[in-house]
């Protein structure tokens, strides 16, 4: 791994095919959310295939709690399809056939000659393309549990959503007067102001 790669460090932005073939770039999938980005050798590899049946019950999760979740493997076009459909996969999948992810990141997986992969990686990302964690999946259990990528997701989420916690005058009295700009994703609408069944409905809460 190159080694400016290391937690801290702004994960590059690459633009690539998606698997229906139009091409985007990394921060545009990311946008203003946390994201797991998965690093894969490919569909022909069983290990990437169990990780990946993991990953549907974090997809389903990442979906309500605003993460994103994207895979790059250096499959062509076609073989991304296969892996994302052979998993039963909704995210986003990335086609990086030229290799220039494991070229650029010096992640060759030399010791397979044959395909001619990446070192399978995980990285966990904060909002900006942060690098929070990295995880080397070279061996299966280097990979990240679901488990252990809620618990990075938490602290990450704890760490760029200032609304983490709304239980104090502070929040309380700025969502009365109409200000969302501390509340996540309600600060993209600030006409959202409070109606009079909404004071009335605050008023009349259990204290």
């Amino acid at each position: 791994m190159r080694a400016d790669i290391v937690p801290g460090a702004i994960f590059p932005d690459y633009t690539l095919l998606d698997h229906t073939g139009k091409r985007c770039t990394i921060a545009e999938l990311q946008g203003q959310d946390p994201m797991v980005l998965v690093l894969a050798r490919g569909g022909y590899c069983p290990r990437d295939r169990r990780q990946h049946d993991g990953l549907l019950q974090l997809h389903r999760e990442t979906q309500v709690g605003f993460c994103r979740l994207v895979t790059i493997s250096t499959d062509n076009l076609y073989e991304t399809n296969e892996f994302r459909g052979g998993v039963g996969a909704e995210w986003t999948f990335l086609c990086d056939h030229p290799r220039r992810i494991q070229k650029d990141l010096d992640i060759v997986e030399y010791t397979d000659p044959v395909h001619n992969p990446m070192i399978p990686h995980t990285f966990v990302l904060e909002p900006g393309m942060r690098i929070h964690k990295i995880y080397d999946g070279y061996w299966y259990f280097g990979r990240p549990t679901v488990e252990e990528l809620r618990l990075d997701l938490r602290a990450v989420l704890k760490s760029c959503r200032p609304d983490w916690t709304i239980d104090d005058a502070e929040h309380s009295a700025a969502w009365e007067r109409g200000d969302k700009s501390g509340f996540y994703p309600y600060k993209e609408s600030q006409t959202m102001l409070p109606t009079e069944s909404d004071r009335t409905s605050r008023r009349r809460a259990p204290q």
